[in-house]
């Protein structure tokens, strides 16, 4: 099981390829807050309302200096394939190795219809203008779980 992040520590920088293979860090939204979000793939039903929820919120969002980034271990031609048929304008990131979602603790043992299985675990983390973690939600709801988000943040 790995470690789950706190509030205060440091959040792990990483580098992975976008949609169209281009390389992003998080160490370059240094100065800005991020939302990154972990969920279990793409063009499945959970993660689409997900993922349109954060695009319909993403210029109250992004007016209130946070950036979005979501994280899958979807092969970037994937990511594509989502970001176009649902007209995604949020970050898309490709971590096929796993190796961020371990590091965030988005990766592990979770329950699924009753079962212990190992997978993605829904998990969002907000990161601050210096790169500490501000909050750390594990075995978050795919529905509703943007409009939590905004209003704990006072968005």
């Amino acid at each position: 099981m790995t470690e789950r992040l706190q509030p205060g520590d440091a959040a792990p920088d990483f580098t992975l390829p976008d949609a169209d293979g281009n390389e992003v860090s998080l160490s370059g939204h240094k100065g800005r807050k991020v939302i990154v979000y972990f969920y279990p793939a793409a063009l499945t039903p959970g993660c689409t309302k997900q993922a349109c929820d954060f695009t319909d919120n993403l210029e109250l969002l992004a007016g209130a200096g946070y950036d979005v980034i979501g994280i899958s271990p979807d092969k970037p031609e994937k990511l594509a394939k989502f970001r176009e048929k649902e007209s995604l304008r949020i970050t898309l990131l490709a971590d096929p190795d796993k190796q961020v979602l371990e590091a965030y603790g988005a990766f592990g043992e979770k329950k699924l219809y009753g079962k212990t299985v190992t997978g993605v675990i829904r998990s969002t983390v907000i990161v601050d203008e210096e790169g500490k973690v501000e909050r750390a939600l594990y075995n978050v709801k795919a529905t509703g779980h943007v409009a939590k988000i905004i209003k704990d943040l006072g968005i």
